[in-house]
């Protein structure tokens, strides 16, 4: 599918793309420690209930790290704000760039990518720096553009306007 004709361009609405890659990597930092958190409560749970089960329940401590990333991004980007807790404190939102809106695939799909490409190939997050729309990997893989959210409804108003 190809990109939306009303996708901003960075170079008539530099606004939208200002310090994004700094935005997101702050916005990474307050997830991880938010997702930390879901992790160590997942955590303190299973021990808690491992004694009740006799030690049934320990077994799920292994996988609370990845069922809290789960978890976090399904309830936060899959919300109708699109940007996770993180994000949203950073003013950023995630946008589709194909005639699809963001479904909620699309949301599990994006962070799941995201992870990937952090433990696989993490140099490639270097990418951003060098497209137009400072779109990384993951994001060029699933078809979205991470934009500031103040600018960007300011943008999307006048361009429903011009139309």
């Amino acid at each position: 599918m190809n990109e939306r004709p009303d996708l901003p361009d960075p170079a008539t609405a530099p606004e939208l793309f200002e310090g994004v890659l700094t935005r997101r990597v702050i916005a990474y930092f307050i997830d991880l420690v938010l997702i930390g958190i879901i992790t160590g409560v997942l955590i303190l749970f299973g021990a808690i209930l491992g004694f009740v089960t006799f030690g049934l329940a320990w077994l799920s401590i292994p996988i609370a790290g990845p069922l809290a990333i789960l978890f976090y991004y399904a309830v936060s980007l899959g919300s109708t704000r699109r940007a996770t807790y993180g994000m949203a404190a950073m003013d950023l939102v995630l946008t589709p760039t194909r005639g699809l809106p963001l479904d909620g695939w699309q949301a599990i799909i994006h962070p799941i990518v995201f992870w990937i490409t952090i433990w696989i190939a993490w140099p490639l997050l270097l990418l951003g720096l060098f497209t137009p729309r400072r779109q990384l990997l993951h994001d060029l893989i699933t078809g979205t553009l991470m934009l500031r959210r103040s600018p960007m409804e300011q943008h999307w108003h006048n361009h429903a306007s011009a139309a």
